[in-house]
């Protein structure tokens, strides 16, 4: 079965919004901050007058920023967020899933410093902590 063109520009038209910002896959929402900021001032039109790719680039890296700074926004684009795994090296690649790979195992990770934790209070929800406290 021949896949559509539509098929192919759906997914060569996501963005790993964790690249777009330069920041690792379990950054904190302050380092977050700190890269939108530095590559809004880089990347803003005011600075570049007339060029649409500088357009583009800063609407590419706000787009980013408003999902990764929300947390249920950040949540489902990890869990359904389409990445273009060929273009990762193998570290990136294994740091994507480090956290989770070491939660699920059990493997020494400290509950309250893990990335689904974090997520989890950020959304208000206690559960976890009131059942391993």
């Amino acid at each position: 079965m021949e896949s559509s063109d539509t098929d192919t520009d759906i997914i060569t038209t996501h963005k790993d919004y964790y690249k777009v910002l330069e920041v690792d896959y379990d950054a904190t929402d302050e380092k977050i901050r700190l890269n939108y900021r530095r590559l809004a001032l880089k990347w803003h039109p005011d600075k570049h007058m007339g060029d649409s790719n500088v357009t583009s680039k800063f609407q590419e890296i706000s787009e980013a920023y408003k999902v990764l700074i929300d947390p249920a926004k950040r949540i489902e684009y990890d869990l359904t967020g389409i990445y273009e795994i060929d273009k990762y090296s193998l570290r990136e690649y294994l740091g994507r899933f480090k956290g989770m790979i070491l939660t699920c195992n059990g493997l020494g990770i400290d509950h309250n410093t893990s990335a689904w934790n974090r997520q989890l209070v950020r959304l208000g929800s206690n559960e976890y902590e009131d059942k391993y406290k």
